[in-house]
Order: C-alpha cells, then sequence, then structure tokens
C-alpha cells in the first residue's frame, strides 16, 4: 500500500482535472483523487465519465462514481485494474499531476430521492461498487435520513476490504459528521475466497438470515428498510431478487420506491 501526493499541473486536456493522490491498496485495487470543478455540483451517490486519451488521441471515459461526499473540496474514485481494459490498463499508472478527463455531468440512481422515507437503510456491495457508499456513509444527509445504516461490503480477499473498512473507522473521528455516525452505521464486510472473521455472499447472508442475527436487528420489512445496490451486473440482478423477495420495489429518480440499482457499471471501470 502506498500513498502518493503532488501540487496541480497545467491543464492541457478537454475537462481536465488534475491528480492530487494516489493510492494503490492491493495489485488489483486503488483510489485517487482529482480537483474538482468549480461549477461542479452533485448529490453523493451520483457518478460521472471520466477518462484518458486512447492510443488515436480520442477520448476513452468509463462511468466511475464519485467516492468523495458531495461537500468535499476534491473528488475522490476507486478503482480496479483491469491489465487488458481499455482504460484501466492506462489509468492504473496515473502519477499526482498527471491529468484525467472529467465530464462534469453527474448523474445517478443511487441518490436518496429515489428512495421512500424509511428507517433503515441498507449499502449492498462488492469490490469497487463500494465508491458511491463511501460518499454517501461520508454525508449527513444520511443519517438525517435514518436511524440506522448497514453497509454490506463483500470481497474476495480481506486485503480487497481495505478501502472501505479504512473509510468506516475514519468516520468516528469525522468532525461533520462523527457525533451523528455514532451508533447508527453497522459495517459488514465479508470475505467468499479467503478466510474471515465473517464469510459468505450478500445474498446468501442476506436469504438465511445470517447478517440479521449477527448484527442483532430485525429482518427487512419493507415498511422500514430501503437499499441500495451496486455492484457486477450478475450481483445486481441476485440482490434484487432477495429484495424483492422482502417485499421491496425498484425504485428510481422519477418513481421513488424501497430499493434501487445502479446499473452504469458493466466492465473495464467499474
Amino acid at each position: 500500500m502506498n500513498d502518493i501526493a503532488a501540487t496541480p499541473a497545467v491543464k492541457t486536456l478537454p475537462d481536465a482535472q488534475t491528480v492530487t493522490q494516489v493510492r494503490h491498496w492491493t495489485d488489483r485495487l486503488f483510489s485517487f483523487r482529482v480537483t474538482r470543478p468549480l461549477t461542479l455540483r452533485f448529490r453523493s451517490g451520483e457518478f460521472v465519465m471520466i477518462g484518458l486519451l486512447d492510443d488515436r488521441g480520442k477520448p476513452l471515459l468509463r462511468a466511475y462514481s464519485i467516492a468523495s461526499p458531495s461537500w468535499d473540496e476534491e473528488l475522490e474514485f476507486y478503482s480496479i485494474k483491469v491489465p487488458d481494459g481499455p482504460l484501466t490498463s492506462k489509468l492504473q499508472h496515473i502519477q499526482p499531476g498527471d491529468e484525467i478527463i472529467l465530464r462534469p455531468k453527474p448523474v445517478g440512481t443511487l441518490v436518496h430521492d429515489a428512495l421512500l422515507p424509511g428507517k433503515r437503510i441498507w449499502f449492498l456491495a462488492t469490490g469497487t461498487g463500494i465508491a458511491p457508499f463511501a460518499s454517501l456513509m461520508r454525508d449527513p444527509e444520511t443519517y438525517e435520513k435514518y436511524d440506522q445504516v448497514v453497509m454490506m461490503h463483500t470481497c474476495r480477499e480481506q486485503a480487497e476490504l481495505a478501502y472501505g473498512r479504512e473509510l468506516v473507522e475514519s468516520l468516528a473521528d469525522d468532525p461533520l459528521i462523527g457525533e451523528m455516525v455514532a451508533g447508527k452505521l453497522l459495517y459488514y464486510p465479508t470475505t467468499t475466497r479467503e478466510t474471515s472473521d465473517r464469510m459468505g455472499r450478500i445474498t446468501d447472508n442476506l436469504t438465511s438470515g445470517k447478517v440479521f442475527a449477527d448484527l442483532g436487528i430485525p429482518p427487512m420489512d419493507p415498511a422500514t428498510d430501503r437499499a441500495m445496490v451496486c455492484g457486477s451486473l450478475a450481483f445486481n440482478i441476485d440482490v434484487k431478487a432477495v429484495l424483492e423477495g422482502f417485499g421491496l420495489r425498484e425504485g428510481a429518480n422519477s418513481e421513488p420506491q424501497e430499493y434501487v440499482v445502479e446499473k452504469a457499471f458493466v466492465g473495464d471501470g467499474i
């Protein structure tokens, strides 16, 4: 794990922002921070298109959730490294002072406005799908709207949970939301390959009731529970079936319901 920081450079790319920090968590995962356009306004949980120029000098863009909250002065992103991926094969080599392309038009379904009012919210993510929830867990609105927040995050190995674990552990000392988080945020990380204290897929731990028993909380109830889902296409489909089994309905910005799914992250750049 390494952490690098530097000062901004002169912008030359279209819609350019400057990389200010890069952190490699494993040989497959890294996060980075970039300057924020002065005009950019977004809701925590939304995504933007970011990228680099390809070998022909054309913009190569992918959807990336903004992992930083809406009040942050910079923008943070969390990415997988795909050796032969069109974008991440290049993006994983960025250094502080480099530029990336960032189209300042945020969109997405993982926003509070897409859900009906409730008492408990579930953030369900695999791998880098935790990125939008990294934003939402640091937003005061999350704790103003809900009495309880459950973050379920599943990866293959323990090292892949480090980004989320470090973020969650830092929230108690956050000067903005530290007091709001206390007693409200429940963190439930699991692995599927490497042995750890808690194991199993999110779908299995929900359907078996294990997560409810482990955390000492009641099962999902559509009258009080809300959920947001972010992962691979297969994960999203499986979780939707589980949530609907509990009686929750899928919503959208135009028609709020009990749960929402982010569908933008399929392929390189998830």
